[in-house]
Parts: structure tokens; sequence; C-alpha cells
């Protein structure tokens, strides 16, 4: 059913995702899937990496660590943005389209009363593809 799962990634979270990833790794490992990471890092420094070559280079090194993990064929798409908050969503339809993703599974948090006004990256970025979108909530 699923033959590419994007998986958008940041890097200052890892923590977060951990949940989500494995979740990741067993939807691949049942669809014999492959998997695209995808980050959107600042074009100026920032706490992960000064350049968007040097986030690429540690983003590739933790879709290889995954890889160990899990088994299945690997790749990373990087995006570079003067406003990565404000690009994001944009950037991450525009790597589906780009990858040919047939399923995105993105961690998310728990709704609260500010999505009224400012809505979820996952809720976006659903309304504008046509892949299915896979939110994965933290546990209580």
């Amino acid at each position: 059913m699923f033959n590419n799962i994007m998986v958008p990634v940041d890097l200052a979270h890892l923590e977060t995702l951990e949940p989500a990833l494995s979740v990741v790794a067993d939807m691949a490992k049942q669809y014999d899937a492959h998997i695209t990471y995808v980050g959107v890092t600042a074009n100026t420094p920032t706490s992960i990496a000064r350049t968007p070559q040097e986030y690429e280079q540690k983003l590739d090194a933790f879709a290889q660590e995954r890889h160990k993990v899990h088994g299945q064929p690997v790749s990373i798409k990087v995006y570079s943005s003067t406003d990565p908050v404000a690009n994001v969503d944009d950037l991450l339809v525009k790597a589906i389209d780009e990858t040919g993703a047939d399923l995105v599974m993105m961690a998310t948090h728990l709704p609260r009363h500010l999505d009224i006004v400012m809505p979820s990256h996952g809720g976006k970025v659903a309304t504008h593809t046509d892949a299915s979108v896979f939110l994965l909530r933290p546990s209580k």
C-alpha cells in the first residue's frame, strides 16, 4: 500500500520524535517501504549546524543510524530557508511532491487552544497534498 514514507525530522528535538520513529520503522517493515527523512534548516548558523551543508551531513548520519535500527532503505532531503518556521509547511508539501512520498508520518503535539489561531503543521500539510498523512501524538 505504501512505497515511500516521508518523515519530517527536527534534529533539535530528536528525543520527542523517538516514539514516532519506532512506529515509522514498523510501518516501513510491514510495507517494505523506503523512508525519506526530511529536514528544514535556516540559511544562518543554528544550535544544530553552522551551515545547511553541515545540517545535511547530520541528517544523513541520523538516517544511517535509523537504517541500522529498521533495515529499510533510507534517503534524506534537506531544505534551507531564510525563515524555516514560516516556510516549513510549504517546504514539506514540496518535499512530498519531489520525493514521491505516498505516506507522511509526522510526530505532533497534543491539541491546544492555540491551534485555533495557529494550526499544526500536520493539519496544514494534509490539506495541501494527496499523500496520506499520519500524525503521531505523544503518549499522555
